[in-house]
């Protein structure tokens, strides 16, 4: 039984059991033994006033890649990996992967307007991940891969369908949901920062020029 149990915490440690790479990236849950109120406090406290401080979220696909990216923009506080979208409260990774509670893996984006605005923040989620790709993100399938930006404020819901605009101008057949942003829960601290703490590279995102400039 006991062989068992680690047998299991090794296939739901890693992002996607679904690719070579994310299989050699597995961690076991237990090895971190970290609470999500832990990977809270694993990341800086913005340094901003707050006034200047806005949050949006995105989603598309692995939360570790997407991560990876956003949080190299200049004016960006901190990006935390989560859950969002679904039906059950404070989910697991475990349960967002197996049991269809309707979650995404999705990012907390926290920024300085002093800095960046969203649109250029969602832009860049757009040129990072395949927004037309509609049964998940590269090698990862399933609903909680699903591409999606929960807006916070009326205007990032203008700002997200603009863009979107102006990606369908271009040809894209953009599959991106737009939805109201609702409870967010933080991920496991061993999905925090993980290719800052791996040293390894995303293995299904890359950053794709759509916009033409």
């Amino acid at each position: 039984m006991r062989g068992l149990i680690v047998a299991l915490s090794l296939v739901l440690a890693g992002c996607s059991s679904s690719s070579a790479e994310s299989t050699s990236d597995v961690h076991s849950p237990s090895a971190s033994a970290h609470t999500a109120e832990s990977a809270k406090s694993a990341k800086s406290t913005p340094v901003a006033d707050a006034e200047h401080i806005e949050t949006a979220y995105f989603a598309g696909g692995c939360f570790w890649g997407v991560e990876h990216y956003l949080e190299q923009m200049d004016g960006v506080l901190s990006v935390e990996s989560g859950y969002m979208g679904g039906h059950l409260d404070n989910p697991t990774y475990k349960d967002v992967s197996y049991k269809e509670t309707g979650h995404l893996e999705t990012v907390r984006v926290r920024f300085d307007t002093k800095r960046i605005g969203f649109e250029a923040v969602a832009k860049r989620f757009f040129e990072i991940h395949d927004p037309t790709q509609a049964d998940g993100q590269g090698p990862d399938l399933g609903s909680q891969y699903l591409s999606a930006v929960f807006f916070a404020s009326p205007e990032q819901k203008q700002a997200t369908e603009k863009l979107i605009g102006l990606l369908e101008d271009r040809g894209y057949a953009v599959v991106t949901d737009v939805r109201e942003a609702g409870e967010f829960y933080i991920a496991e601290d061993y999905h925090q920062d993980y290719y800052t703490k791996t040293g390894k590279t995303p293995y299904c995102h890359s950053r794709v020029r759509r916009f033409g400039d």
